[in-house]
């Protein structure tokens, strides 16, 4: 037979599209935040990064040099990405030697363990974080650092929704809109930077690295809880609360960077959907009632879990069955 059939295993169609150039748009959609990040707080913050992602780097090639012997990863730039979101989810002023222990924890523990990338059910930068808030919660909760640039009185050591959580609804009185879309108030280095964070989603959005269903998702979910918080204060709060809440902390960083992962993520659009409504819900939720001022870590971190049943229940129909209700 002169054409010869081979049976191969999926997938049967393939794209130009590499997981180098996805970590690599990824990388360049977070280099406008890191550039607000350093003239906010200082070039410390450049140091911290590059611990950060030097120290990711290596674990995993010596994890697979070292205990797996397989082929090495490192030059996918997954380990570059998750040090770059690990940092950015610490304090400017924290200690070098506890990027390295939660660096450690993400890629040994959230990432290797699991087999590598695409195997992990948990977010890495976001197992690193978690641990090294409950590790270290004063060193991890300390914003005291004095900024390089901007308002002195805007750094006072608590963040947005620490206030919010000491003075109630005054803080969202006595807070700039503009200031905060500018990278004008405290919190993690990759926080602050709202307009830098969405410019970088909207290049995302353009490369098609992430679609819009689970950013969308989560944010929505956040006003419209934040809205019906504002019309119990009588209604007067109803448009201000949605914003403060969107702007302040790392919803911005968590909806449209880390919630997004493609390996802890949904992979059909009802799937993200439903995903990031749950995001969303257990932020505000957290937020509001919880101990913590912050919860989309912890809130992405339990959707996690969710993935496989949420994979399930939202399984696409194959070509050529009937769908049966």
């Amino acid at each position: 037979m002169a054409n010869k059939f081979f049976v191969s295993p999926s997938p049967h169609v393939h794209g130009d599209t590499t997981t180098r150039g996805i970590m690599a748009d990824v990388i360049l959609a977070l280099i406008p935040a890191l550039v607000v990040s350093t003239w906010v707080f200082g070039f410390n913050v450049l140091l911290i990064t590059a611990v950060s992602i030097l120290s990711c780097v290596v674990f995993e090639y010596a994890i697979q040099r070292f205990m797996l012997r397989g082929r090495n990863t490192v030059g996918d730039l997954s380990a570059v990405v998750t040090g770059l979101l690990l940092a950015f989810n610490l304090p400017a002023g924290i200690d070098w030697w506890i990027v390295v222990i939660g660096a450690f924890v993400a890629i040994a523990i959230g990432k290797m363990t699991f087999g590598g990338l695409g195997k992990n059910p948990f977010n890495p930068a976001l197992t690193g974080r978690i641990f090294l808030l409950i590790a270290y919660p004063v060193q991890m909760t300390d914003f005291s650092v004095v900024p390089a640039h901007g308002s002195v009185d805007a750094f006072s050591g608590a963040t947005m929704l620490t206030q919010i959580k000491e003075s109630g609804m005054a803080a969202v009185d006595n807070a700039d809109f503009m200031q905060m879309l500018g990278g004008v108030m405290n919190g993690s280095m990759g926080e602050i930077g709202a307009l830098a964070l969405i410019l970088g989603g909207l290049y995302l959005l353009w490369r098609k690295v992430i679609s819009w269903h689970i950013p969308v998702a989560v944010l929505a979910t956040m006003a419209v809880f934040a809205a019906c918080m504002g019309l119990g204060e009588g209604g007067s709060l109803v448009y201000e609360l949605p914003l403060f809440h969107i702007l302040a902390g790392g919803a911005l960083l968590g909806a449209i960077y880390m919630a997004t992962d493609y390996s802890t993520s949904p992979m059909t659009h009802r799937g993200m959907l439903i995903y990031g409504v749950g995001v969303g819900a257990l932020t505000m939720i957290i937020r509001l009632w919880g101990a913590y001022p912050e919860g989309m870590s912890f809130a992405i971190f339990i959707m996690n879990a969710t993935v496989p049943l949420i994979n399930k229940y939202c399984r696409p129909v194959r070509f050529g069955v009937k769908h049966v209700k």
